[in-house]
């Protein structure tokens, strides 16, 4: 998502600083960019303008599991990027990460993985939007207006705002072996 990456800013932690300093300079021209050199620090550091974690797995402290179960449990809006060393096992089943990416990964490569990500997030929602206006729709029409639904302007510019988003959904719909092939396209393994 090239529009908006301005303001996407993107948490990097990782214990070991010179691998998060690489990562976070990589970034940088992208992204906003803050650091994190462990996951006490990841989570005193987390609030609602973090867009993209990337979280090494193997921490000292709080590991990147845990950090991961605690973004998830306060509710953090945000996606969260495993960039790791640990090569994924059954383990990571049912760990509610959003990509997983072993490391070493060049910068094209995460670059794209985050900015899948911010589509993800944007598709998220839309869709969000769309069911909102549907449901607040068939309310409206079926419940309280019954006889006069035509005549209402608050009505019309729903139905007008719930159509425009269902046609850039069905282009997103349209679009969706292309973003499909494009993020198994990214390197996750170490080559």
């Amino acid at each position: 998502m090239s529009e908006g990456t301005e303001q996407t800013t993107v948490l990097v932690v990782d214990d070991e600083p010179e691998v998060a300093d690489v990562y976070a300079l990589r970034l940088r021209n992208n992204f906003e960019t803050r650091v994190a050199y462990s996951g006490q620090e990841a989570l005193d550091g987390l609030d609602e303008h973090i867009d993209v974690v990337l979280l090494d797995r193997r921490m000292p402290d709080v590991s990147g599991d845990d950090v991961l179960e605690s973004i998830r449990e306060n509710g953090y809006d945000c996606r969260v990027i495993m960039l790791t060393a640990v090569d994924p096992g059954l383990d990571i089943v049912d760990m509610p990460f959003d990509d997983y990416l072993c490391k070493p990964v060049e910068k094209e490569a995460l670059v794209d993985a985050i900015e899948q990500q911010l589509d993800v997030k944007r598709y998220d929602e839309q869709l969000s939007t769309y069911l909102e206006l549907t449901s607040k729709l068939a309310h409206l029409e079926r419940d309280l207006l019954r006889d006069d639904v035509e005549e209402h302007e608050e009505l019309r510019e729903l139905r007008e705002e719930a159509a425009e988003l269902r046609a850039e959904l069905r282009d997103v719909v349209t679009e969706l072996d292309e973003v499909e092939s494009a993020f198994t396209d990214i390197e996750r393994h170490p080559g």
